[in-house]
């Protein structure tokens, strides 16, 4: 076992011991001044901490310290009733040194600075800071339901993997924990305050009684020495008390961001030189009324409104930086030639300025690398890699809109503002927020853009809180989705082909070409990803491919062979853990009805006369939402030949409409009709 994990233990026995065994004064000396140095280590690493989470152990530090506290003043007690009648020194140098020279030796004075500073910590720092912790854990509570669906959301985007929404959870939790820690550790602090007024108490009358009736001391005497040696016993336990109580308001009063409070400070109080000229004018006036100060006032006057012009110059420094930069050599002109043709990008992201630094290498663009994570959450889930998303600014665009291309057609479009956060509303909300009302542009939920510092007030209404790359970036990511047919193109095709060959080499070489053509292919797989199968089993399509491809060269029955072959895959995807399959089933009037129209159609489409067509698909859209309504998938279970008609026919007005035949369901599930389509058709 380590001495590290040996120290906690140790120093927890040895604060007990000292309630319980008496202590020379050269040790009490020794841990006296120990207290002090730890209350300033205390109180100087809450001033440099960036976020109260990094000195997540101060809760438990605030609890040592007190029991520290404590434990001195039962040993100094002990030693004041014991030796008090010896003199001033009888407790140790740091009681005399604290009872003499801060207080100038006189009792009356100590008392009443004692007073004051128990008065300070136990009313004003004390309860403000357990009022803060005690706000913050409330509000912390409230607000993890939307932290931990704003992890998911990223996690299902692929902007974050699965350790790193692992520790976003855990910091969640440790952040609840902490504020609720803080809460009831602040007790602990108003407690040790009022503990020491009644040992101060005890020790004058204690001190009194003894001095007196045992010593035979007059009770000038006795006064004398005794409060002094209890005043300077309480002042150098109530010193460390104030300085720990003020850490722990700092930690709890301080706002999450990168720097340290001295470098926020100094940038947010001194930034505005006029704030600071103007102040120094109104002192300069004050300093040269009659009857007051001069002096103080005008060189305060004076050093404020030398910082101002300092600042002043230095702004205008930069900025005469900033014009004077020459201005970039014009390119050289050249021939048109074939570089001048530009290739249309399969995926491509425009942004208006505003946006350029989310999308910017020298800036270390989020955006950046949020959309690699969408590419490798893509490949995972959907077995193929798409091409490189194209960024480039584009200044037609609004300074903070964007948009979305594919094949160089637009797809997506929306805002977003760097700095701000979407506030998007899942449904059920607390309250209200002042912002730029808007809609989530990839589902289309109200929403509003809120400022950074309402960002936490959102969380706690029940908004799901997003910043602008998130909102780009899962929009994107849907766009990827809804359109990962048209994503994979021949080149993609192959080389999936090359990747798969390095496995499995024969069952490559025997399928493509000899049994189908590259262009068969893409359009099977094309097929499936457009019913929102995924294609990572590609040994599994291409041995099914293989066994059928010598009897047929058609797409569509190619691809209901494969969809037989993966209908394990396609229905746990649907359905996963449950062995009963909760489904939508067609009437069975109508289901001979569309089967006499395939046949009679031989294969082109369901001739429907436009009435029924219509009723289908408005009874269709309504069979769906009671569907979605119960928390069911909307799965439309119907005979083979009409599942690749009806799932196309029907895909116009329940895009997350899934058409299954009964050659998909597996043995080993069973069928439960939740809805009939067509009843009333």
């Amino acid at each position: 076992m380590s001495l590290t994990r040996l120290a906690g233990p140790i120093l927890v026995v040895m604060i007990l011991a000292m309630m319980v065994l008496p202590l020379p004064p050269f040790l009490l000396d020794v841990l006296f001044t120990f207290n002090i140095a730890l209350a300033m280590i205390v109180l100087l690493i809450s001033l440099y901490v960036t976020r109260p989470l990094d000195f997540s152990v101060f809760p438990t530090v605030l609890l040592l310290t007190t029991l520290l506290r404590l434990s001195l003043n039962v040993a100094s007690t002990r030693v004041i009733l014991l030796e008090g009648h010896t003199g001033a020194d009888a407790a140790g140098k740091v009681i005399e040194a604290f009872g003499h020279f801060l207080v100038g030796g006189n009792y009356t004075v100590g008392l009443v600075v004692f007073v004051i500073l128990v008065i300070i910590n136990f009313v004003v720092i004390t309860k403000g800071a357990g009022r803060i912790a005690e706000v913050a854990a409330r509000f912390t509570l409230d607000a993890m339901p939307g932290k931990q669906m704003a992890i998911d959301a990223d996690l299902n985007t692929g902007l974050i993997g699965e350790d790193e929404a692992r520790r976003r959870r855990a910091e969640v939790a440790r952040e609840a924990e902490f504020y609720g820690a803080m809460d009831g550790a602040s007790k602990f602090v108003r407690g040790d305050a009022i503990a020491g007024v009644i040992i101060m108490v005890i020790n004058v009358v204690g001190g009194l009684l003894v001095g007196v009736l045992q010593h035979d001391l007059s009770l000038a005497q006795a006064a004398n020495n005794y409060t002094l040696l209890t005043i300077g016993d309480g002042l150098v336990a109530q010193i460390p008390a104030l300085v720990i109580s003020t850490a722990a308001g700092i930690v709890v009063a301080r706002v999450s961001a990168e720097r340290d409070m001295s470098e926020q400070l100094v940038e947010q109080i001194f930034q505005r030189p006029q704030i600071l000229m103007l102040t120094a004018a109104i002192l300069a006036f004050l300093g040269i009324v009659p009857g007051m100060p001069h002096v103080a006032f005008l060189l305060l006057a004076a050093a404020l409104g030398a910082v101002a012009w300092y600042l002043t110059q230095r702004e205008r420094a930069a900025a005469a930086r900033a014009e004077e930069a020459p201005p970039p050599p014009a390119p050289e002109t050249m021939d048109v030639s074939w570089d001048d043709v530009q290739p249309v990008d399969t995926l491509g992201l425009e942004v208006g300025y505003r946006l350029i630094p989310l999308v910017d290498r020298s800036q270390d663009g989020e955006l950046l690398r949020r959309i690699r994570g969408i590419r490798k959450k893509f490949a995972q889930d959907w077995g193929f890699l798409v091409p490189a998303v194209h960024i480039r600014d584009n200044l037609e665009l609004r300074p903070n809109a964007y948009r979305i291309t594919l094949k160089g057609v637009e797809v997506g479009k929306g805002e977003a503002f760097v700095g701000q956060y979407l506030a998007i509303n899942p449904g059920r909300v607390l309250g209200t927020l002042p912002g730029t009302p808007t809609r989530d542009p990839t589902f289309g939920l109200p929403a509003i853009w809120v400022d950074a510092s309402l960002r936490e007030q959102a969380q706690t209404y029940g908004y799901t809180v997003v910043d602008a790359s998130t909102v780009i970036a899962t929009h994107l990511s849907h766009i990827m989705q809804s359109h990962a047919a048209e994503l994979l193109g021949r080149e993609e095709v192959q080389q999936l082909l090359d990747h798969i060959a390095k496995e499995s080499p024969k069952l490559v070489e025997e399928t493509v070409p000899k049994l189908i053509s590259l262009s068969l292919l893409q359009k099977v797989l094309q097929n499936l990803l457009e019913e929102g199968v995924h294609i990572r089993d590609m040994k599994t399509i291409l041995d099914t491919l293989a066994d059928h491809a010598t009897r047929t060269q058609n797409a569509e029955e190619l691809t209901a062979a494969v969809r037989i072959a993966l209908a394990r895959s396609i229905v746990h995807g649907l359905f996963p853990a449950s062995d009963e399959l909760k489904v939508i089933a067609l009437d069975p009037n109508l289901e001979h009805l569309l089967m006499q129209a395939v046949q009679v159609g031989e294969g082109q489409g369901p001739g429907l006369e436009p009435g029924l067509a219509e009723r289908l698909l408005t009874q269709t859209r309504q069979v769906v939402q009671q569907q979605e309504a119960q928390g069911l998938p909307p799965v439309l279970l119907v005979p083979a030949p009409l599942r690749t008609l009806l799932s196309r026919f029907l895909r116009r007005v329940a895009p997350q409409l899934k058409v299954l035949s009964h050659a998909e369901i597996p043995d080993t599930k069973t069928v439960k009709v939740t809805a009939v389509l067509g009843a009333s058709a």
